[in-house]
C-alpha cells in the first residue's frame, strides 16, 4: 500500500511539473453576450436593457434569456474592482421576482433618481439593489457592488430594438 501511495504521489508530481499552469491568470473569462442579447430583444414583450459604454474593466460574466421563468433576462458582470453587478428583467410579480434574484432584499421606502429615472432602494444580507417597474416588466440592478456602482449601471442601460 505504501508502495502505491508513492507511485500516485509521483505521478502527481510530475504532472503537476509539466501540466502548463499561470498563476497570474484571470480566472475569470468575459462573455461576449451579443448573441442572447439579440435573442432577448426579439423575444421578450418588454424593451431588453443592457450598459453601453461602461469603461475599461467591466467583464460579462453571466448571461441568460428564459422565457419560460416569466421572460426572464440576466445579464451579470465583474467590475473592475471585482465586484458583482447584475441586471435582471422578468414579467414576474416584482413581490417574488426582487427578492428571488436579490436573495431576500426588501424594499427600503427610499429611491434614487438615476439619469431622470426614478429608482426604488432595495437593501439585504447578500446584495443590494435599484429597481424599477415600468413597461410590463420590472428591472433589478443587483449585487455587491455599491449602491454607487449599482447607479452607474443603472445610467448605462440603453434597450435597442432588435
Amino acid at each position: 500500500m505504501v508502495q502505491s501511495l508513492g507511485v500516485i504521489m509521483v505521478a502527481a508530481g510530475v504532472m503537476y511539473l509539466f501540466i502548463p499552469h499561470d498563476e497570474n491568470a484571470d480566472p475569470v473569462k468575459a462573455k461576449d453576450y451579443r448573441v442572447e442579447l439579440l435573442t432577448a430583444q426579439r423575444a421578450a414583450p418588454y424593451p431588453v436593457l443592457a450598459p453601453e459604454g461602461l469603461g475599461e474593466g467591466w467583464k460579462a460574466t453571466v448571461v441568460s434569456y428564459k422565457r419560460e421563468n416569466g421572460n426572464a433576462w440576466q445579464l451579470g458582470f465583474l467590475s473592475p474592482d471585482t465586484q458583482y453587478v447584475a441586471i435582471h428583467q422578468s414579467t414576474t410579480e416584482p413581490g417574488k421576482f426582487v427578492p428571488q434574484v436579490t436573495q431576500k432584499a426588501k424594499d427600503t421606502g427610499k429611491t434614487e433618481t438615476v439619469s431622470g429615472q426614478v429608482w426604488q432602494r432595495w437593501e439585504g444580507p447578500k446584495y443590494d439593489a435599484l429597481v424599477r417597474t415600468e413597461g410590463g416588466a420590472t428591472t433589478v440592478v443587483t449585487g455587491t457592488a455599491s449602491f454607487e456602482q449599482l447607479a452607474e449601471m443603472a445610467g448605462r442601460l440603453q434597450s435597442r430594438k432588435a
